[in-house]
């Protein structure tokens, strides 16, 4: 059936950025696929980037990683939040390595798959997940593969992320495991001490631009385009959209397109987004409704309904104009989208 939204995604930018932030970090890169790959397309994704080299995959929840599938022989998949009173069941049944992130996940994991290898995370800072370092006793007997911990300010220059390298030294010093990891996708660029044996990115993967060093290296992945349900002429002094924020000065020249904050283009694109026909911008007109966005195109007199546009959707640039995240910008991406990957 005809989907009158595309979400074209760049595999080959993909590689690239994964290829970058692998050399960045002097160490592997794996690969966050969680919320099904930030929205693009996790199974896609996994195999893009297996077929790169990458070995390393993680996702959230136990339900995202039976969503997956088999995973190649020779990769991982790792589950970040572990082993829950309710998922013992789901991780004994799966090939993925669960997270241990507390005392009570360490226990019920000794007892429920004794010698089992796992991964643990370490709270050097963050407060989010993971065991304090006074608590790194209860983790004798465990076989580790991966011990890690989380950066909670890498994406600015700030005294907490010295202080968690530090913290995370001196738990490494102490227990035992076949790997360490540190840098989420800021934290790759921050430099290779934050590397030790394995990075995680995730965002920049994605086109995400976590920090300036970034820049003009990653290069965007998710591509939008809507079509055109109606061209239409708003008379001068008439509004256009809910509320009527926007009132025509003179007679303008609309293309109404077939997107809204349905479709995740939320309402911080309202008159502020953008869209491209050709070379042409097409400025969005008034608020954006749940399914629709009208846009000016005074300068293309030619475009009529059914043709399509590319929504503008350069991370750094569309979280700018929309006050929202490069992250809610890619995880809030709807199902209403064909997702291509040519």
């Amino acid at each position: 059936m005809h989907r009158p939204l595309r979400l074209t995604i760049d595999s080959s930018a993909l590689v690239h950025n994964w290829r970058w932030l692998a050399d960045r970090a002097g160490v592997p890169a794996g690969a966050a696929i969680k919320a099904d790959a930030y929205g693009l397309g996790a199974r896609e994704t996994m195999r893009a980037l297996h077929g790169a080299g990458c070995r390393d995959f993680f996702v959230s929840v136990w339900p995202e990683a039976e969503e997956l599938g088999a995973v190649p022989g020779d990769a991982s998949l790792v589950v970040l939040h572990g082993v829950g009173p309710d998922d013992v069941e789901a991780a004994l049944a799966s090939t993925a390595r669960p997270v241990l992130n507390s005392v009570e996940q360490v226990s019920r994991w000794k007892q429920a798959a004794p010698g089992r290898v796992c991964d643990v995370m370490i709270d050097t800072g963050m407060n989010r997940l993971g065991l304090r370092p006074d608590e790194i006793a209860a983790l004798n007997g465990l076989s580790i593969d991966t011990l890690h911990s989380h950066l909670a300010c890498a994406d600015e220059d700030h005294d907490l992320n010295a202080a968690q390298l530090q913290r995370f030294r001196e738990v490494a010093a102490q227990v035992p495991a076949k790997r360490y990891s540190l840098a989420n996708s800021a934290g790759t660029c921050i430099g290779p001490d934050y590397s030790f044996d394995l990075v995680r990115p995730g965002l920049a993967l994605y086109g995400g631009i976590p920090r300036q060093e970034a820049e003009g290296q990653i290069q965007q992945v998710a591509h939008i385009e809507a079509q055109i349900v109606q061209r239409r002429t708003i008379r001068a002094g008439e509004s256009c959209g809910y509320g009527a924020t926007f009132v025509a000065d003179a007679d303008t020249e609309a293309a109404i397109l077939n997107i809204g904050y349905a479709d995740g283009y939320l309402r911080g694109f309202s008159s502020k987004g953008t869209a491209f026909a050709g070379e042409f911008a097409l400025p969005v007109l008034g608020r954006v409704s749940m399914d629709l966005i009208a846009v000016r195109c005074d300068a293309t007199p030619d475009i009529r309904e059914g043709e399509w546009v590319e929504i503008d959707y350069d991370l750094p640039t569309a979280s700018e104009a929309s006050g929202l995240s490069q992250y809610e910008l890619l995880t809030t991406l709807g199902s209403r989208f064909e997702r291509r990957w040519p």
